[in-house]
């Protein structure tokens, strides 16, 4: 039996309002690493994973309504991971990590974790469902994952790709993101 894997959730709605005010001429998603932008890097990432996506780039008032709304366009999906838009660095090979601990049914709820700091995208199996779409505001889903890992179904999946907490909020953020890229591709 084959089973169908989560679909990716790439946020894409966001202002970039940190990234403005830090100096960016642009919306961050928007911005160039590497001659390229930045939610191109992630959509092609996503695209490598070869697994099913969704881009969510309607407005939304906050990250929570977003994901709402991602979850209700793909709401037959196999469970998720929310991808925000401007993690540029991720590999697909965590993508694929991640969606097999769902496929694996070790959890309701995963994050990847980097030397002990939490990153995306976080994976919601299909017992997630009611919570995702109820969510709303800024918090987006930080309270389904403290529900589902007080509940002991949550699980933190090591990893060694720093694209999982590689953010781009500030036009600091993405020279240190051009940084990793360049050391990336240097050792080919």
């Amino acid at each position: 039996m084959h089973l169908i894997p989560p679909t990716v959730l790439i946020l894409a709605s966001g202002r970039g309002e940190r990234f403005k005010a830090s100096g960016g001429s642009v919306h961050k998603l928007q911005a160039l690493l590497a001659g390229k932008p930045v939610l191109q890097h992630t959509l092609d990432a996503v695209r490598a994973s070869g697994l099913p996506w969704h881009v969510e780039d309607v407005g939304h008032p906050g990250m929570g309504d977003s994901i709402a709304a991602a979850v209700r366009h793909t709401v037959s999906a196999a469970g998720w991971l929310v991808l925000p838009g401007d993690l540029p660095l991720v590999q697909p090979a965590t993508l694929q990590a991640m969606a097999q601990v769902l496929l694996d049914r070790r959890a309701v709820v995963a994050w990847p974790e980097l030397a002990g700091e939490r990153g995306h995208p976080v994976a919601f199996g299909r017992d997630c469902l009611p919570d995702l779409l109820a969510l709303q505001g800024e918090k987006g889903a930080a309270p389904v994952v403290r529900k589902w890992a007080e509940q002991g179904r949550g699980l933190a999946v090591p990893v060694h790709d720093e694209g999982v907490v590689t953010d781009i909020d500030t036009v600091d953020a993405l020279a240190r993101a051009e940084a990793l890229w360049r050391q990336r591709h240097a050792a080919g």
